[in-house]
């Protein structure tokens, strides 16, 4: 790669990761445009250690908090609000396990052309838009377990490209009847441990194989990543709360036009 497109790519990953908007479809739009090839295994995993240190730096304390509760847990301790949240989190993040390993065959081929990735992006968006306008009509309601494990199924179809892994786990969050605010903070903390999962997937790929790291790149990407997650992170919970998903179900419903008109044209 040129520099130009290590910085372009860090930048929407960075930007585009945590947002209800597809970070693959936006990837995929440079390629078209300009043509680049795909940006190989080893800056796929720089991508994630950036974003992954982003979310892990913002959500520090509540990472802290969990930590301190599930240890409590094992010495016998009753779950406080803390360890309920870390018990929330394991169980959303079970169903990904069995669906990762049903669809990785197939994550490679007809599942990453753009006709896929238009279409999901138009899907879930409107989906993301039915639940936000659901969520505006009701009471927010508590977490529950039942909850998590409809928020970790729909989390099994991020997998799928455009589908967005924020997108379709805060339209879940949101129909099962969290609030704006705590289906995204939900959501950003539910995307530890799957970014960890797809890191060291993609880590075991990169080991696998023989291929030229050039640690420059790496680095950069890394950090340009981290530090647009960390201020994307940012600025979404304090613009959710005051505008809602409408601005980002528009936004995803003129991208999947631009991508049909890619597949089309």
């Amino acid at each position: 790669m040129d520099w130009i497109q290590v910085v372009v790519l860090a930048l929407i990953q960075g930007l585009t990761e945590f947002l209800p908007v597809s970070s693959s479809a936006h990837l995929i739009l440079p390629m078209q445009l300009f043509g680049w090839r795909e940006q190989g295994v080893a800056f796929d995993v720089a991508l994630h250690i950036g974003t992954l240190s982003a979310v892990l730096w913002y959500f520090r304390r509540d990472c802290i908090d969990m930590t301190l509760a599930l240890f409590r847990i094992i010495g016998g301790r009753r779950p406080d609000a803390a360890g309920q949240q870390a018990l929330f989190l394991m169980i959303a993040t079970l169903p990904l396990l069995p669906a990762g390993l049903v669809l990785a065959p197939y994550l490679d081929d007809g599942l990453r052309s753009a006709a896929v990735i238009a279409t999901t992006t138009v899907v879930f968006g409107l989906l993301l838009g039915l639940a936000d306008r659901r969520v505006a009509q009701a009471s927010p309601v508590v977490m529950t377990w039942r909850m998590a494990v409809l928020i970790g199924c729909a989390q099994a179809f991020a997998l799928i490209p455009g589908t967005s892994r924020s997108g379709v786990t805060m339209t879940a969050a949101l129909f099962a009847g969290l609030s704006r605010v705590e289906a995204a903070r939900f959501s950003f903390l539910l995307s530890i441990p799957a970014i960890i999962a797809s890191g060291a997937f993609e880590l075991l790929e990169l080991l696998k194989g023989d291929v030229a790291v050039d640690w420059g790149q790496i680095l950069v990407g890394a950090l340009l990543a981290g530090g647009c997650a960390a201020l994307t992170i940012h600025a979404f919970l304090a613009l959710v709360e005051r505008v809602g998903m409408l601005p980002f179900v528009i936004y995803r419903l003129l991208l999947g036009a631009i991508l049909f008109t890619f597949v089309l044209f």
